[in-house]
C-alpha cells in the first residue's frame, strides 16, 4: 500500500512538473551574434519588469492605477549574478535613464532598447555595455506581478516613512504593514523620494527579495491554499528565454531569497552623474572607474569591492 501511495505521489510530482515546464511563456531574448562577450563564471539572469498592460481588463487596469500609456516599456531592469563559489549573490538595478549605446540605434536611455528591439536588443545592449555574456531572462508584467503577490497571500514590509501617490495608486503609512498585489505594484513603481528612481530601484529590489523569500518558505509550500494559487499564477506571470526551463528557477529564487538574511548583495551601477542630453532628455551616466570594477568582479566571481557598492543613504 506504501509503494503505491508512493508511485502516485511520484506520479503527481512528475505532471505538475510538466504542467509548469510546458506553461512558461517563451521568447527569442538571448541570441548569438557577432562581438558577443564570452561566457565568464557564474551565472547571469537579466530579470525585466514590462509595464506591459496584456491581458489586463478595465477593471484591472482601474484596480492596479496602470495609468493609461500605450506600448510597452521596461519599467524595470536588474542583473542577477549567481556565483560558481561561496562568494554572496549580486542583485545589480540597470537604472533605466542610463546612457548607453544601443546597437543600431545610437546612443540612448536603456529602457529605449527595449521599446525600439523588445527583449533580444535590450539583452545584447545590456551584454555589450556591461562585457557580461546573460545566460538566462526574465520578464513579468503588471497583472502577473500582482496576481503573485496575491497568492501568497501578500508581503509584509516595515515602511520607515510613509509613502502617498496617487499616481500608482498608493497611500501608505509608515510602520509594519502587509501589501496586497495592488499596493506591491504601486510601491515598485513609485519614484516618490528625494532620490527619485535610485530611491525606487531599492523598494524594488528589497520587495522582490521579501517576495521570494515568502515564496519559497515551508509556511507557502506546505500551505495548499497558498502554494496552488502560487503555482497557477506562476507560468503566466512570466517569460523567459527560449533556452530556459523550469530547473533553472530554483537556484534563482534562492539567490533572491537570500536578501533577508544578509545572503545577497545588493547594488546600483555606480554613477557618474546626471545629464541633459538634447533629444534624449535626462540621464545617468554610470561611473567610468568604478561601473567596469563592479563587472569585472561579476565576470570572475570575485567579491565585489564594497566602494563600488550604492545602497540606502547613509549605507
Amino acid at each position: 500500500m506504501a509503494l503505491v501511495v508512493l508511485l502516485v505521489i511520484v506520479a503527481l510530482l512528475a505532471a505538475l512538473w510538466i504542467y509548469l515546464e510546458s506553461s512558461l511563456n517563451r521568447v527569442a531574448a538571448l541570441g548569438d551574434y557577432e562581438g558577443r562577450p564570452a561566457a565568464g563564471a557564474g551565472t547571469n539572469w537579466l530579470i525585466v519588469g514590462s509595464d506591459s498592460r496584456a491581458g489586463l481588463t478595465a477593471e484591472d487596469e482601474e484596480r492596479l492605477a496602470t495609468g493609461d500609456a500605450k506600448g510597452q516599456r521596461t519599467d524595470t531592469i536588474m542583473l542577477m549574478h549567481i556565483p560558481d563559489n561561496d562568494t554572496k549573490p549580486t542583485l545589480v538595478s540597470l537604472l533605466r535613464d542610463s546612457y548607453v549605446d544601443i546597437p543600431g540605434k545610437g546612443k540612448n536611455k536603456l529602457n529605449a532598447a527595449y521599446a525600439f528591439g523588445g527583449p533580444q536588443l535590450l539583452a545584447k545592449t545590456v551584454e555589450l555595455n556591461t562585457g557580461l555574456r546573460l545566460d538566462h531572462y526574465m520578464e513579468i508584467g503588471f497583472g502577473g506581478f500582482a496576481d503573485v503577490v496575491d497568492a501568497v497571500g501578500g508581503v509584509e514590509l516595515c515602511l520607515a516613512a510613509p509613502i502617498e501617490d496617487p499616481l500608482a495608486g498608493i497611500n501608505l503609512p509608515a510602520g509594519c504593514q502587509e501589501l496586497d498585489g495592488a499596493k506591491a505594484l504601486g510601491y515598485v513603481r513609485t519614484r516618490k523620494g528625494p532620490r527619485a528612481d535610485l530611491d525606487r530601484v531599492i523598494r524594488q529590489r528589497e520587495f522582490i527579495g521579501a517576495l521570494t523569500d515568502k515564496a519559497t518558505s515551508l509556511g507557502t509550500i506546505l500551505n495548499p491554499f497558498k502554494l496552488f494559487p502560487l503555482l497557477g499564477s506562476a507560468p503566466d506571470a512570466i517569460t523567459v528565454d527560449e533556452g530556459d526551463h523550469l530547473h533553472h528557477l530554483p537556484s534563482l529564487a534562492f539567490a533572491m531569497g537570500a536578501a533577508g538574511s544578509g545572503g545577497l548583495t545588493t547594488t546600483t551601477v555606480p554613477m557618474g552623474g546626471a545629464q541633459s542630453v538634447k533629444g534624449v532628455g535626462s540621464v545617468i551616466v554610470w561611473d567610468k572607474a568604478k561601473a567596469p570594477r563592479l563587472f569585472e568582479a561579476l565576470k570572475t566571481d570575485a567579491e565585489v569591492p564594497a566602494d563600488v557598492i550604492v545602497g540606502p543613504p547613509g549605507g
